[in-house]
């Protein structure tokens, strides 16, 4: 990777924070995990992949049978691009490594949306670099279908080190999905993803995220947007399947008038799943918005749902819902929602819930001739089921997909 601008101030705050801990969520020993893996073959047919690797990243929303219905495509196996491709014009599908070495004003983007001190995961991500994306769409171009990115776990034991960068130019719509899942269903890895959007004057991007990793693998992803004047940033993530442990809290600056952010997740944590998942949004410029919508289920792990919303400038909304569902004993959820207002005449409010299935609800459906277990089935099947308002339908349907193929396991 080519030398960036600052890049020795940066490693400079990396290694001051190479061991400050996250704010919350579960301390992971960083030692006990490998820092290297063999590089893969570049694969110019991405259908020339491992069959099993295939199968995997289709449970994770990754098509690589067909991808007519893609406007790009990115793979990622441990830390090492295996696969890079865009179908037309306007827009650009590359590993960070090469975007680094062919624009010199790319280095004006690197760790502006996430401090590289945050702490000794995003540390160790720029002392110990691997690779990762960058998407770009052109200014004016709108996106047909989707560009879809993998990051592929394939070694056990290593830590995978990513780093990405999207910007959606001005006047920009962009559609992406990111898959990400692992080769082994039981051997233990790490996964430590910097993801930074960049949302021009009035671009719109639509970021869908499938979590598919296996139950002993640790997930830190540190991701941060900033939004620009009549932006938009629109934020799905899925977790259906059991994973060790999950920190998360995309943090997006509104920083245009009327700019916007929507984050939709859905969450289910098996047993022994230990998930610390929030968003927090700032809105710093006058008539900005947002929406933090998440539903959890516990079907004997651990959640800790979180939502902030900073209302800073004038006529601000924000609206913050969380609602979760315990299916099991044994399980927990905890909802922490947080508003701060710090002017007259902004709007912020907040909702959450937590509780069981309804008896009441379920001895209706069974009236209607369900079985017991279908009706808690179609009960949960509808907690599952958000209306994200402006998803394109070629996502809905992805994610529905995802939903409808996980419900047994949920069940």
């Amino acid at each position: 990777m080519s030398e960036i601008k600052s890049s020795e101030s940066y490693r400079k705050k990396a290694k001051a924070a190479a061991a400050k801990a996250a704010a919350f969520g579960e301390d992971i020993d960083l030692s006990t995990y490998l820092t290297s893996a063999e590089e893969q073959p570049y694969q110019s047919d991405p259908e020339q992949l491992p069959a099993q690797a295939r199968e995997h990243m289709l449970e994770a929303g990754v098509v690589l049978d067909d991808t007519s219905q893609r406007s790009g495509t990115y793979i990622q196996m441990d830390n090492t691009p295996v696969h890079s491709s865009i179908r037309g014009d306007g827009v650009e599908v590359i590993p960070i490594s090469q975007a680094l070495k062919k624009y010199d004003w790319l280095s004006d983007y690197w760790w502006r949306a996430v401090a590289v001190d945050t702490d000794k995961y995003t540390a160790n991500v720029e002392l110990n670099r691997g690779d990762g994306y960058f998407i770009r769409a052109l200014a004016g171009h709108k996106t047909i279908f989707p560009v879809q990115a993998c990051l592929y776990l394939a070694k056990a034991r290593l830590a995978q080190n990513v780093h990405n960068i999207v910007i959606a130019e001005e006047g920009s719509e962009l559609d992406i999905i990111t898959g990400c899942t692992t080769a082994s269903r039981e051997d233990p890895g790490l996964h430590m993803g910097v993801s930074e959007f960049y949302i021009k004057r009035g671009a719109r991007v639509t970021f869908t995220m499938i979590h598919s990793w296996n139950p002993a693998v640790a997930v830190r992803p540190r991701t941060g947007i900033i939004v620009e004047e009549d932006g938009l940033f629109l934020s799905n993530y899925v977790l259906m399947k059991p994973i060790h442990s999950l920190q998360m809290y995309p943090s997006a600056r509104c920083v245009g008038e009327n700019a916007t952010v929507r984050y939709n997740s859905i969450l289910v944590a098996g047993k022994g799943s230990s998930l610390d998942v929030g968003s927090r949004v700032f809105l710093e410029a006058k008539g900005a918005k947002t929406e933090i919508i998440s539903r959890a289920i516990t079907t004997g792990g651990d959640i800790i749902a979180r939502g902030f919303i900073d209302g800073g400038a004038p006529e601000v909304k924000g609206h913050l819902e969380c609602r979760g569902l315990i299916l099991n004993n044994g399980g927990m959820i905890h909802a922490i929602p947080e508003l701060k207002g710090n002017l007259a005449g902004i709007d912020l409010s907040h909702e959450a819930a937590v509780g069981k299935i309804a008896e009441e609800e379920v001895e209706y459906l069974m009236a209607r001739g369900l079985t017991r277990t279908e009706a808690t089935a179609t009960i949960v099947r509808g907690f599952l089921r958000v209306d994200i308002q402006g998803l394109p339908p070629t996502l809905g349907a992805e994610i529905d997909r995802t939903v409808e193929a996980s419900e047994k396991e949920v069940m």
